[in-house]
């Protein structure tokens, strides 16, 4: 059992951040969020919650007071915009005697990674997840409402990763030996087509959906009326329609580093069925 730390999670309220609190409260830890607007965030009782924002990183001091870990996301602000403030949080936080740190990858080079990856004074870990189980939320209109699901690229292989799995890995990282200097490809323990996403919730729900193949132009039109962006167009049909390697291979990062298995799509669905009813 380790020692009981004091750990700072930015991104609580996010679907990442709230398991890193969630597991560093299991492991127990004390946790202080971090959140631009205290009163709408709803944190399990014994969570610290403080009001702060990485874009404005000298108004941090106060939340960095004691803390031994820090969890970092490398977009902020309303518009989630990459930050550029790393150099400023990295210089308070080696203020603070803060020893460790934990990035939340954003699918690319970002100011704020890049300027942990160089700093000293701290052990930092990268935390690169594929797919989120949760992106599967998505889904759950159309399934209420009829029962189906419309996606492209069907065929496709993802080797989605619980959400909790990520928390439970940047827990570990945050507050024990071993994990400094490493790139963590983070990932569930099982590949899936889109077919087998589908058939697991029903499953789940006890139901049958139908799963219906658009074309690449209807799924962007699809998109489109959602209100993506053209940017968040052009990156889905890249990631759907040739996902990487990285994306659709089994890593053992979970069990390494947690010394558990990586949570099933399967336990996921039976978790969040409820989202998919009407």
């Amino acid at each position: 059992m380790t020692q009981t730390q004091k750990i700072l999670v930015t991104g609580a309220t996010g679907t990442v951040g709230r398991q890193v609190v969630a597991e560093l409260l299991a492991r127990g830890h004390e946790v202080r969020a971090l959140t631009r607007d205290a009163s709408k965030a709803a944190f399990p009782a014994g969570v610290e919650v403080v009001e702060g924002d990485l874009t404005q990183p000298d108004g941090l001091a106060p939340a960095l007071e004691g803390i031994t870990g820090l969890h970092l996301i490398t977009f902020g602000g309303a518009a989630f915009t990459p930050l550029e403030t790393g150099p400023r949080v990295l210089e308070l936080a080696r203020s603070a005697g803060v020893r460790r740190i934990t990035v939340l990858h954003g699918g690319g080079p970002t100011p704020l990674e890049d300027a942990v990856r160089a700093g000293d004074g701290v052990e930092w870990t990268v935390l690169m997840p594929v797919e989120f189980m949760a992106n599967a939320l998505e889904w759950a209109d159309g399934i209420a409402a009829a029962g189906e699901v419309r996606e492209p690229f069907v065929s496709r292989l993802s080797a989605m990763v619980h959400e909790g799995d990520i928390g439970a890995v940047a827990a570990v990282a945050l507050t024990e030996e071993g994990h400094a200097g490493q790139e963590y490809v983070i990932t569930g323990p099982e590949l899936l087509t889109v077919g087998d996403k589908v058939a697991t919730i029903a499953a789940a729900l006890g139901r049958e959906i139908a799963l219906v193949e658009l074309t690449e132009e209807q799924a962007v039109e699809q998109w489109r009326a959602a209100g993506l962006p053209e940017d968040v167009v052009g990156f889905l049909l890249e990631a759907y329609g040739n996902t990487p390697e990285v994306g659709r291979t089994v890593a053992s990062t979970v069990e390494k580093v947690t010394g558990r298995p990586a949570r099933t799509f399967t336990q996921w669905a039976a978790e969040h069925a409820d989202a998919f009813k009407a």
